[in-house]
Order: C-alpha cells, then sequence, then structure tokens
C-alpha cells in the first residue's frame, strides 16, 4: 500500500494535468493527516462540518486555504466567513444574502451549487432556480459576496456514463451562466465536481476543482 505521500504526488500530478487543483477533503481524519500533507506543500483542505471546521482552523497554520464543501445553515455562516477561502455550496438566495450579511468589509467566495444527480437527497439549484437566484441579485446586489463558479454531485453509482453526463449538465450549466451572467466576470471560472470516486470522469468533463478524500487518506476513520 503506498503511503500518504506516494499517493498524494501521483494524484495531484494526475489533477495538475487536467488543469485543476486538488481539494483535499479531511471529514473525520486527524489534524496530523493534515499536517503530513500540509508539509509536502498542499495548501487546499476540504471540510464539510462547521463544527470540525473550525476545531482544525484553530490548530493549522493560517496559510491553509479552507474550502467549505458541505450544506450551509445559515445559523452557521458567522462561524465559516471568517475562516474560509472558498465555499462550495451555494444553494439558495437565501443562504447568499446571510453570508452578504456576515461578510462586512471582507469578499466571501462562493460557488453555485446546481441538483444534477439522480437522487432527491442531495442539495441544488435547477437551471430554473438558479435563473431567479441570478435574477434577484441582478436586481439587488450582493456587496461582499462574489460568486465565481458552479458545483455540482453525480449520483453515486457504477454506471460512467450516467455519471459523465451529469458532470457534462454541470459543464454546460457553468457556460451558459458565463456566457448570459458572467461574461466580462474573469472571477467566473470554477467547475467543482468530481469525488474519490468519479474524479476521473469529472476532469475529463472540464473539472477545476475535485475534491477528494478517501482515494488519498484511505477509509474515514469511525468513532
Amino acid at each position: 500500500m503506498q503511503n500518504l505521500s506516494d499517493t498524494y504526488n501521483a494524484l495531484s500530478r494526475q489533477v495538475a494535468s487536467s488543469d485543476a487543483r486538488l481539494i483535499a477533503v479531511t471529514k473525520t481524519h486527524p489534524v496530523e493527516k493534515i499536517r503530513e500533507l500540509y508539509e509536502l506543500g498542499h495548501r487546499d483542505f476540504g471540510e464539510n462540518r462547521v463544527s470540525e471546521l473550525v476545531e482544525k482552523h484553530e490548530q493549522l497554520p493560517k496559510d491553509i486555504n479552507w474550502h467549505f464543501i458541505g450544506h450551509l445553515q445559515r445559523n452557521k455562516v458567522k462561524n465559516v466567513v471568517p475562516i474560509v477561502s472558498l465555499i462550495h455550496s451555494g444553494d439558495s438566495l437565501r443562504l447568499l444574502r446571510e453570508l452578504d450579511k456576515r461578510s462586512d468589509d471582507s469578499r466571501t467566495d462562493v460557488l453555485l451549487q446546481y441538483h444534477i444527480a439522480d437522487e432527491e437527497s442531495k442539495y441544488g439549484l435547477t437551471r430554473e432556480s438558479g435563473q431567479q437566484l441570478l435574477a434577484s441579485i441582478q436586481e439587488d446586489p450582493l456587496q461582499h459576496v462574489r460568486i465565481v463558479g458552479v458545483m455540482g454531485m453525480a449520483t453515486y453509482t457504477d454506471d460512467a456514463e450516467q455519471v459523465a453526463g451529469e458532470f457534462r449538465t454541470l459543464h454546460e450549466i457553468f457556460s451558459d451562466l458565463k456566457t448570459n451572467h458572467f461574461q466580462y466576470d474573469p472571477a467566473f471560472t470554477e467547475i467543482s465536481m468530481g469525488m474519490s470516486g468519479d474524479y476521473e470522469i469529472a476532469l475529463q468533463q472540464g473539472s477545476t476543482l475535485v475534491r477528494i478524500g478517501s482515494k488519498l487518506f484511505g477509509e474515514r476513520p469511525t468513532n
């Protein structure tokens, strides 16, 4: 079995060859694992629970780029805004407004999360609700939130063609938004899609950010 250094070097080369970035998802993994990867030069780490994000942020170097990748409740926004470099889960206008209010004089970068999977349990905007959200923002602009791209999660399935089709859908949504809403915004560049089980398909479909945990660290520890 490869050690973390060998696994990381192979993965990071593969991801970089597709002009994408690797987000190391550290959910439930100990701080020591994060430090090990940090010492190898990695800086982009992802968490999906606010309490775990806050705890790890307090214990680790402050030049880490934290990505919040889970569903974000509005009452937790105040804890996340001072810490993260990018929120992947912008799935409602109410959440974006709360982020805007809590960001004060800072800027918070956010991805619009779209529902592309054949699973009702996943969060995200539809094309229609996404258009409604952007129309509302056009009428009443956000002052401190910058939308920099899109995020989506594919169906958990072994059907690679289905997964590729869902990722293509997200890429099409990104292209439509770029053309119709963000044509002159150089910051709108990110497509966050692909996890340990499907990141290679995501890279083929144009992902710029892949969120990888178990492929990198091994199976999550259980309490």
